[in-house]
């Protein structure tokens, strides 16, 4: 059985003296392992680091087999991201994260969003902002997306600043005044009503929103903790917004 696509690189083990298990976030079937031979040669090894979009052919003798990679570099995104500590940290917490899709899965939505995200790692005004939103596609892509069209409790599309924790809806600030210390803050560019430039503190509540349904619906189910990789990037923008 063999098959051709492009996928982006999630992660990378050795396996024997010379080889290598590469797991991919392929665009036509999903999160996929496949063994690399002399894929920790000095050849392969630049491009089999994580972010790395790249072509690949698979082959195996039955479609539920580990199989066989080959592989070519279509864009590399590690070796800049490597010089720079956020874009490092928002990488690697990408990387880390599409981790939990279903494996052999396909969700070319999200494998679109992951590419959009990696294409604009070198504008630090931008790719965080987006990372939030590819945060929110990956919870859809799971099943758990958020509602944040209307508030849960008025149906009012006005002034909506925060989150239910339990039903994943928005809220508006008259109707969830009485319970603010329970619900999540709701940044607007989230719901495309600012058009002011959207600030650290803004993405920190993104990361915060988007973190706290990861653990409860995604993470905790699975008793899995959240990846170092994302607590590396909101200590990251943290610092950077103090």
């Amino acid at each position: 059985m063999n098959w051709s696509d492009e996928g982006i690189v999630l992660a990378v083990r050795p396996h024997g003296e010379t080889a290598a298990v590469i797991e991919l976030l392929t665009r036509s079937h999903g999160r996929h392992l496949g063994l690399v031979h002399g894929g920790r040669g000095r050849r392969l090894r630049p491009v089999l680091q994580i972010g790395n979009h790249v072509e690949v052919a698979w082959k195996g003798r039955l479609a539920d087999q580990l199989g066989y990679y080959s592989v070519e570099l279509r864009k590399g995104y590690a070796a800049a991201a490597m010089e720079h500590a956020l874009p490092l940290a928002g990488l690697s917490s990408l990387c880390a994260l599409s981790r939990l899709l279903p494996e052999r899965d396909p969700h070319p939505d999200l494998h679109e969003v992951t590419l959009f995200v990696l294409g604009y790692l070198d504008e630090e005004g931008v790719w965080p902002a987006l990372y939030v939103r590819w945060e929110l596609a990956l919870l859809a892509e799971l099943g758990f997306g958020l509602d944040l069209r209307a508030c849960a409790g008025t149906g009012s599309t006005d002034d909506l600043v925060w989150v239910s924790p339990r039903s994943g809806r928005a809220v508006s600030a008259q109707a969830g005044e009485p319970y603010r210390d329970r619900l999540l803050r709701l940044p607007a560019f989230l719901i495309g009503t600012r058009r002011m430039p959207v600030t650290r503190a803004d993405i920190i509540d993104g990361l915060t929103l988007t973190g706290s349904f990861l653990t409860a619906r995604v993470l905790a189910p699975r008793d899995l903790a959240m990846p170092e990789a994302r607590h590396r990037l909101v200590a990251a923008l943290t610092r950077a917004e103090t």
